[in-house]
């Protein structure tokens, strides 16, 4: 716990303006942001790469960070965020290079990238709940790719607890077959 206290600290010493806690504020958030960039992106580079795009979003924006949420929290909205666009990206330009991938080659999609040809079925899932419904995808991503609790992702959201876990799982119901029939 003292960890996560510690990292509060320099979130708010970063937030006000502080260039030597901002440096070691990403120091010390990088293994984590790279680990939750892997949970929407398994293959390395790729979640690498967005974790890049992460850190430099938090270096940018820390100002906007207010601490009335925990620092994870307004974390794990940024590694989403970049996460799911770096995948949009990738996606976009695997479609302008056709025929990247050989197709005598055997891959598997969880774990190769969409810029080698591929696809990863829990984003295109994503991509799909956004299109047809959008208020679905912030619970979805919230609590089951970040992982936070119920209550930070109400919060969050700003919607009530109830609201949530139906919106939960709703968002469910709708991506579970979509991932069935990917597999």
């Amino acid at each position: 716990m003292q960890d996560a206290a510690e990292t509060e600290e320099l979130a708010l010493r970063a937030a006000a303006g502080d260039g030597p806690a901002l440096n070691a504020l990403l120091q010390k958030v990088r293994p984590e942001v790279v680990r939750r960039c892997g949970r929407f992106l398994p293959c390395r580079e790729d979640a690498e790469e967005a974790a890049q795009d992460v850190l430099l979003q938090v270096a940018r924006k820390i100002t906007t960070f207010e601490g009335r949420s925990r620092f994870s929290t307004w974390l794990y909205t940024v590694v989403a965020n970049c996460a799911r666009q770096k995948y949009r990206e990738l996606k976009r330009r695997a479609a302008e290079q056709p025929g990247a991938i050989d197709a005598s080659q055997h891959v598997d999609p969880r774990t190769t990238s969409v810029i080698a040809g591929s696809r990863v079925d829990l984003l295109e899932a994503l991509e799909r709940l956004e299109r047809e419904h959008p208020h679905l995808v912030a619970p979805l991503v919230y609590r089951d790719i970040c992982q936070l609790e119920y209550a930070e992702v109400a919060e969050r959201v700003g919607i009530p607890l109830g609201t949530l876990k139906s919106r939960l799982h709703e968002a469910r119901k709708q991506v579970r077959p979509w991932l069935a029939d990917a597999s």
